[in-house]
C-alpha cells in the first residue's frame, strides 16, 4: 500500500532526512520519500506487517509528528 502521511516539525532538509531514516527503519516499509516543502510523507509498505501506528511511533522517537 502507497500513503501519503502529514509529518509536522520539520523545518530543514536534515530534519527531513531524520523523518526519513526513522520510517525506513520500520518493517514492512518498502520505500519511503519525504517531502519538506509539502510536510509529508509517501511511504510503501506492506500492510500485513505495518501499522500506521507504528510509523507514527518512529516519527515520533525521531522527534516529529506523523499524522493517520
Amino acid at each position: 500500500m502507497k500513503k501519503t502521511f502529514p509529518v509536522s516539525g520539520m523545518k530543514c532538509q536534515g530534519c527531513a532526512s531524520c523523518v526519513k531514516d526513522a520510517i525506513a527503519g520500520v518493517a514492512g516499509v518498502k520505500a519511503v520519500e519525504v517531502d519538506l516543502a509539502s510536510n509529508s510523507a509517501t511511504v510503501d509498505y506492506d500492510e500485513a506487517k505495518t501499522k500506521t501506528s507504528d510509523l507514527a511511533a518512529a516519527v515520533k522517537a525521531a522527534g516529529f509528528e506523523l499524522k493517520d
